[in-house]
């Protein structure tokens, strides 16, 4: 049995080890899901219970008439799913726009953007009509220029988007920010992009299990895939500590928190990076007022390493970035710092609003900045989903839905872009590839200065 190739430390992967996330406090209890107790055989496998794995396991049973069985090192939502920002808005490439059209050309863009606005319905109807209480909050986004030279090219990324994407952008000046109830000195305009809303992830997460488990999946907890072979009758067995999965048809949806042998052809075709997140105790109305903050809109900056932030429906103030290549215990003391040094400097008058959580998490990229959705390699009936570069509460949910009609044999009518379908190269020195990140931070730190 092989031992698995992860590229962070231990502690990354500990499935024990509490995540200490605003989301886990507003949990209610419910009971986990158990772990695989023997062999099993199933038409369908689904190794990862986040969106990806639990979208796909949702629409094979409901649209379907399959009956997946789902693993989980962990339970349903314990990685990236459960710890992210809640973001449910366009994203899932970091490539940009004119790069999309340079490789796959105007129409792929077109699609991929068609893709990402049917993403984001797809969770609106699964919140809505679905039952998932999610704490679903104000429509719409705001991207936020960090310094003049981005502010002068708002009004051409606003037009680019009503080009390609076919929605209507409204570019704002930091004055009219203001008004919109979202100020801060260090922000020189905007544009609202009239789609997307935030969430709560944890209850999104937790709500796709249960209607997956409703609609007739089997969802193990606390089971994680040790190894996968491809048999020569065409046949997959995922050994796992305590039974054996027989599975005809195969679906690995474990994004960041893979490994490079499970199987062998994911071998630095991903890239995880740590993303941090600090959530403030409740504001008072004199300190939003005193801020000028009241808007619950979902917002991020135009910085490479941006900042993202949303005031959440109980008024505390979550706040993100990236910048670390490692989860330590010294590493995390440094964001910890870090992230609360870059708050305050947006933020000047939440000063005194202290940190009540702090968590990180694994964002998944691709060598070629773009997600994919397609098979593994040469194995005929086994297919994945990943690299959604931090946009996967929509995207993640979207490919779900794909891999569950691959899988199915009945394509859904929902496109797959080209730009998803291009198999991701791999990182050069795969085992390395972690290590290139603090140059790279550094780089992107210093572009986001002029």
């Amino acid at each position: 049995m092989k031992t698995l190739r992860r590229i962070y430390n231990a502690h990354a992967y500990d499935t024990k080890a509490p995540v200490g996330s605003y989301w886990d406090a507003t949990l209610p209890a419910a009971p986990a899901y158990p772990a695989l107790d023997g062999d099993r055989r199933t038409g369908v496998a689904i190794i990862g219970a986040g969106y990806t794995g639990l979208s796909a396991a949702l629409h094979l049973a409901r649209d379907h008439g399959e009956a997946p069985l789902v693993i989980d090192a962990a339970q349903p939502g314990w990685g990236a799913s459960g710890r992210n920002a809640g973001f449910c808005g366009f994203g899932g490439a970091k490539l940009g726009d004119s790069a999309i059209i340079g490789r796959f050309g105007e129409e792929n863009l077109r699609a991929f953007y068609s893709a990402q606005k049917e993403a984001i319905a797809l969770v609106r109807d699964l919140t809505s009509t679905g039952g998932i209480a999610a704490d679903v909050q104000e429509d719409g986004e705001y991207c936020l220029a960090h310094n003049a030279r981005a502010a002068r090219a708002l009004p051409e990324m606003a037009a680019g988007l009503g080009r390609y994407a076919g929605v209507n952008c409204q570019v704002l000046s930091a004055e009219e920010m203001r008004q919109e109830g979202l100020h801060s000195g260090r922000f020189h305009g905007g544009f609202l992009l009239p789609l997307g809303f935030g969430l709560n992830p944890g209850k999104y997460a937790a709500g796709l299990a249960r209607l997956a488990q409703h609609a007739g999946a089997v969802i193990h907890g606390h089971t994680p895939a040790l190894s996968v072979q491809e048999q020569p009758g065409g046949t997959y067995i995922i050994e796992t500590p305590s039974g054996r999965i027989t599975a005809d048809r195969l679906i690995i949806a474990s994004n960041g928190y893979s490994s490079d042998n499970l199987p062998d052809w994911l071998r630095g075709r991903y890239l995880p990076v740590v993303s941090h997140i600090m959530v403030t105790r409740p504001l008072t109305e004199a300190e939003k007022q005193a801020q000028g903050w009241t808007t619950r809109r979902i917002a991020y900056d135009t910085r490479n390493l941006l900042h993202y932030f949303r005031l959440l429906p109980d008024n505390r103030v979550l706040f993100g970035m990236r910048g670390t290549s490692n989860i330590t215990s010294g590493s995390t003391q440094r964001m910890q710092r870090q992230i609360r040094r870059d708050f305050e400097a947006m933020f000047p008058a939440l000063a005194h609003a202290e940190t009540a959580h702090h968590w990180s998490g694994l964002v998944c990229l691709t060598r070629g900045l773009t997600p994919y959705a397609g098979q593994i390699g040469d194995w005929q009936r086994a297919w994945t989903g990943f690299g959604y570069h931090g946009g996967g509460v929509a995207l993640a949910t979207y490919t779900g839905r794909l891999l569950a009609g691959l899988a199915a044999g009945r394509p859904c009518s929902s496109p797959l872009p080209r730009l998803m379908q291009a198999e991701p190269a791999a990182f050069p020195i795969p085992r390395l590839r972690r290590h290139c990140l603090p140059l790279a931070y550094t780089c992107y730190g210093v572009m986001d200065l002029h």
